[in-house]
């Protein structure tokens, strides 16, 4: 009797057993952008903007940031040797913004050194402001896709106890699990890109302050170059 009472809770067991060896369902990235809604839509737009923007202006940036060694002894050559034209063509094959710099500086030359410093400083600020276009895009985009996130979880939140509502005696947990989970997937990619654009733009930006100093850099070694002569 006791062998015939443990043999017949062995398919019981078995049955019990047999749910937890289940799969448990898999969700792809592909699955959950869907579920989003049509927040994503603008999350998805403002992705790719701040990324063509962060590769064009990389590869921008760095190649202004090139930095000749020689460029300067051979303007300093050229102008004491009174060769202006060929210090001037060499700024243009040169075409980086210290020699835009060094350009416009050349071409005042015989001027008071005050106006040399003005004109240069204005060539700079110009360069530095051409340097970072497209900046305020990605620093819109790392404040306002996080707030779009937000708002398509609230929004994606509203329609989850509304689904609640409209259940009425037919609803349970799931009903309302499912709503939310959807709706915080927005949260989830506004975050995403958000801190994408944020690293993007602080990086751009610390790239460009390493240009500037390095404007500024020439522009010192250049008016020097021009207080030499008095100072002989």
């Amino acid at each position: 009797m006791i062998l015939d009472s443990i043999l017949s809770l062995i398919p019981v067991q078995a049955a019990a057993a047999a749910p937890a060896t289940a799969t448990a369902p898999e969700l792809s990235v592909w699955d959950l952008c869907l579920k989003g809604g049509i927040i994503m839509i603008p999350l998805a737009l403002l992705s790719l903007v701040s990324i063509y923007i962060f590769v064009e202006r990389w590869l921008v940036i760095r190649k202004a940031a090139v930095d000749d060694d020689t460029f300067m002894k051979r303007i300093k050559d050229y102008i004491h040797d009174g060769e202006i034209e060929s210090a001037e063509l060499l700024c243009k094959k040169t075409a980086t913004p210290y020699a835009r710099l060094i350009q416009k500086g050349i071409s005042r030359i015989g001027r008071p050194m005050n106006d040399v410093l003005v004109a240069i400083e204005n060539v700079g600020n110009i360069e530095v402001a051409k340097l970072g276009k497209g900046f305020t895009w990605l620093a819109t985009t790392a404040a306002g896709a996080p707030m779009l996130g937000f708002l398509g979880t609230v929004t994606g939140m509203v329609k989850a106890f509304f689904a609640l509502a409209s259940a009425g005696n037919n609803a349970n947990i799931s009903v309302l699990a499912n709503g939310i989970y959807e709706a915080l997937v927005t949260t989830v990619a506004g975050l995403i890109v958000g801190i994408i654009a944020l690293f993007a733009y602080n990086y751009l930006s610390a790239r460009v302050n390493h240009v500037m100093n390095q404007l500024e850099n020439k522009t010192m070694e250049f008016m020097d170059l021009l207080n030499e002569p008095a100072s002989k």
